[in-house]
């Protein structure tokens, strides 16, 4: 197993533009706390979070400002808009900065030009985004989310899928999403997974993203697989893939037992990002 960590380099880390705000993980905690009781005042947040009024105040503010909370007079609650949407929006706050760093180190490993396959989820999504300072780029998706990122990439060519849309994660599906991706030939095909099992299979709540999931596997020459810790030894119904067909991983902290041991004997580079 081949373990790297990979450096930042000063220059670097100046030329990168600002990466889009993150809640921090008190701001989680709150958004945590409005979803568990729907509405909340000011001064329950404030006692709850063991913080100033004023600090609350602020913190809802840019979370009413990102969309997250809706504001009422004394206190907040969940925005009024569709289920799917606000899911969304609570899994790209979860493990968020851990998802943008894995994201960094993905986007540093792969050359300008590659030709690329993205699938569903917001680890991959963060890894769109990252991707809009990568230059020469050609990317094949079935997920709408990836396709609207990189449409503001200048020199990127995006490849969309047709099919039928799936409104819990914006991703296509059915027999004319994998036809259409089994045109093309890609150098990487990067996925992510809702669990690692322990014995290595990649989990998911629903079975039909198993097709897309394979033909991705086929049409690359390799396969990436990002995922944060806390997706190690989580498990789900059905079985998407197996973690000995991915030729590297990407993480932010070393898995728990058995993961590295089992990476190792299958040969899967590990890579936690810095």
């Amino acid at each position: 197993m081949n373990v790297q960590h990979p450096a930042s380099r000063p220059e670097e880390a100046a030329a990168r533009p600002a990466t889009p705000w993150r809640p921090n993980p008190r701001q989680i905690s709150l958004l945590e706390e409005v979803r568990a009781r729907g509405a909340v005042s000011v001064e329950r947040l404030a006692q709850r979070l063991d913080v100033t009024m004023q600090t609350v105040r602020r913190d809802v503010q840019r979370l009413a400002d990102a969309g997250l909370l809706q504001r009422f007079h004394g206190g907040v609650s969940l925005p009024r808009e569709p289920a799917r949407i606000g899911a969304w929006k609570e899994r790209q706050a979860m493990q968020a900065d851990a998802k943008a760093r894995i994201a960094r180190s993905v986007a540093g490993a792969i050359p300008d030009g590659a030709t690329l396959m993205l699938g569903v989820g917001t680890t991959v999504e963060a890894v769109a985004r990252e991707l809009l300072h990568k230059p020469g780029l050609t990317v094949v998706t079935h997920n709408l989310h990836v396709a609207q990122l990189l449409n503001e990439h200048s020199d990127c060519k995006v490849h969309v899928a047709g099919g039928t849309l799936r409104h819990r994660d914006s991703a296509l599906e059915g027999d004319s999403t994998v036809d259409f991706l089994k045109q093309f030939k890609v150098d990487i095909a990067i996925q992510t997974t809702l669990g690692i099992d322990p014995d290595g299979s990649l989990r998911d709540r629903d079975q039909r993203e198993l097709p897309v999931s394979q033909v991705m596997l086929a049409q690359s020459r390799a396969a990436w697989l990002v995922a944060d810790a806390s997706k190690f030894s989580q498990t789900a119904l059905a079985c998407v893939g197996h973690l000995r067909h991915m030729r590297r991983v990407f993480t932010e902290a070393l898995p728990p037992p058995p993961f590295a041991q089992l990476m190792q004997e299958w040969d899967v580079a590990l890579t936690i990002a810095p």
